[in-house]
């Protein structure tokens, strides 16, 4: 692991673990009205997940993170990053931040739902968030 992946990461857990609490939070309440502990209804849970990160506040506080993390990691932004695409996109496993910086792709991964494959895609609700953090 590189340092910078490593500094991103730390920074994330230690300065804004608030916002990593939010998200929890938010898939919490997107799992919490399935019949059991899965769905195979991707666009549903990226719907209900990015309206529980909307209206928690968190989905406009994700480009905070993901700037504070690109200094962490020693680089900088060539424009300040917004909570759409490229810099911030919500996906079935959870919110995604990307940005290009001079070594590469930071990319930081918060996994709220893992992918059950068998017997068919599914959505299972992880044991909080994990993150993941990586320069492509």
């Amino acid at each position: 692991m590189s340092h910078p992946v490593r500094d991103a990461r730390r920074r994330i857990q230690e300065e804004h673990a608030a916002i990593v609490d939010a998200i929890d939070r938010c898939a919490d309440q997107v799992a919490a009205p399935w019949d059991t502990s899965r769905t195979t209804d991707s666009e549903r849970v990226v719907r209900s997940l990015r309206a529980g990160l909307e209206s928690s506040g968190a989905l406009e506080r994700l480009p905070i993170v993901l700037a504070d993390a690109v200094a962490a990691a020693g680089a900088e932004l060539p424009a300040p990053p917004v909570s759409a695409p490229p810099y911030v996109v919500v996906t079935s496993r959870g919110p995604v931040l990307r940005a290009t910086i001079g070594a590469g792709r930071l990319v930081i991964r918060f996994d709220v739902f893992d992918v059950v494959r068998d017997p068919g895609p599914a959505y299972r609700r992880r044991n909080g968030v994990k993150i993941e953090v990586s320069l492509e």
